[in-house]
């Protein structure tokens, strides 16, 4: 059975369901790294900070945000440089979707048992954003501020729903 499409789970119908001892067989989350770039330098060095913010309550799967973060590394790196800039992402896939597999073939009133014991099983990670939470920020010398926001612009079209380019005149990842 192949993935769902992302608008199946995309809004935060149910309570966070996370990873437990009784919430076994989970699939690890596609993103691995969260951090990207030169992720030493100072504040100093990189005084222009973006972040990209969501303006939906929604759940991003686990696949979009190594998307997006993929996308925005790969666009910095080549308008950029290696060294020239620090991407985070800044929200976690926790939260388990589960599904319930049905069956479509001829004959499947037989085999399946329908929405009887319809719990589902664990079959990928999201992360829950509310409106207003940064979930990439991006770090980079003034020079470069326009890469900066356009490598977000281009993670920006992995994600469902709307979000937003932010600039802050404070220095550093974590301020919003």
């Amino acid at each position: 059975m192949g993935r769902r499409p992302a608008r199946c789970s995309r809004f935060q119908k149910n309570k966070p369901y996370i990873k437990s001892r009784y919430c076994r067989g989970v699939p690890d989350a596609k993103i691995r790294i969260f951090d990207c770039g030169n992720k030493k330098a100072s504040v100093d060095q990189f005084p222009f900070v973006a972040h990209l913010v969501s303006d939906e309550k929604e759940q991003i799967s686990s696949n979009a945000l190594e998307a997006a973060r993929v996308a925005c590394n790969k666009y910095l790196i080549k308008n950029c440089g290696k060294e020239a800039y620090h991407i985070r992402t800044r929200v976690h896939p926790f939260h388990v979707i589960r599904q319930n597999k049905m069956l479509s073939c001829a004959g499947a009133d037989r085999l399946s048992s329908g929405m009887r014991h319809s719990y589902g099983k664990p079959m990928e990670r999201a992360a829950r954003v509310s409106i207003g939470q940064a979930i990439l920020s991006v770090r980079a010398k003034d020079v470069n501020s326009d890469a900066v926001l356009m490598a977000l612009r281009r993670a920006k079209f992995k994600f469902p729903g709307r979000q937003k380019n932010s600039m802050l005149i404070k220095m550093g990842i974590y301020e919003i």
